[in-house]
């Protein structure tokens, strides 16, 4: 049943997100409310991922080498700084197309190094694939793209300490769910 709940919670994901870009009349004709009735699909989404991933039987597949703790947080930093303003901001990745959408795909990657077993793969995995679907598909929907303005090395700097601190709070709230990001 909880297989059930998981694959159903990532594939409400995919459809929330992608709704937009597949049926773009449709999501126009609800309007403005519209928003509201997404945000409540995706964060019905997300809570049937979290029941669905907490309550499936662990299924080993692989053993993570414990290197993979220090790249996994890497990736997490790097990730943390992309879904920051600091795309828009700063001046490091101002020309970047889709920093949301990459760090993200950083996040999944990220956990998928570190969970060997069948529902990570499924979980991280699905919107791994999602992150990288939908970045072609507005590629495909929006050629003419060009990058806005750049802004400044401080701001980077000032997202990067940000960022740093939003990862040692993620990291407390993993521990305090009683998994221990951190290698040591």
């Amino acid at each position: 049943m909880y297989w059930i709940v998981l694959i159903a919670g990532v594939a409400l994901w995919w459809a929330a997100h992608l709704f937009k870009r597949v049926a773009p009349a449709r999501r126009a004709s609800i309007g403005d409310p519209g928003k509201g009735i997404i945000a409540l699909v995706l964060v019905g989404s997300i809570v049937l991922m979290v029941i669905g991933y907490r309550g499936v039987d662990f299924v080993h597949v692989w053993l993570p080498p414990e290197f993979m703790i220090h790249i996994n947080n890497l990736l997490m930093l790097i990730a943390i700084y992309l879904l920051s303003p600091a795309p828009k901001r700063g001046k490091l990745v101002s020309g970047m197309r889709h920093p949301m959408l990459t760090g993200f795909s950083l996040w999944a990657i990220a956990h998928l190094l570190v969970n060997g077993d069948v529902a990570s793969i499924l979980l991280f995995g699905g919107l791994l694939v999602w992150a990288i679907a939908t970045a072609r598909i507005i590629n495909a929907a929006e050629p003419g793209w060009q990058r806005g303005p750049e802004g400044t090395l401080a701001k980077d700097a000032m997202f990067l300490v940000g960022s740093v601190v939003l990862l040692g709070v993620i990291g407390w709230v993993h521990n305090w769910l009683g998994v221990w990001p951190f290698p040591g």
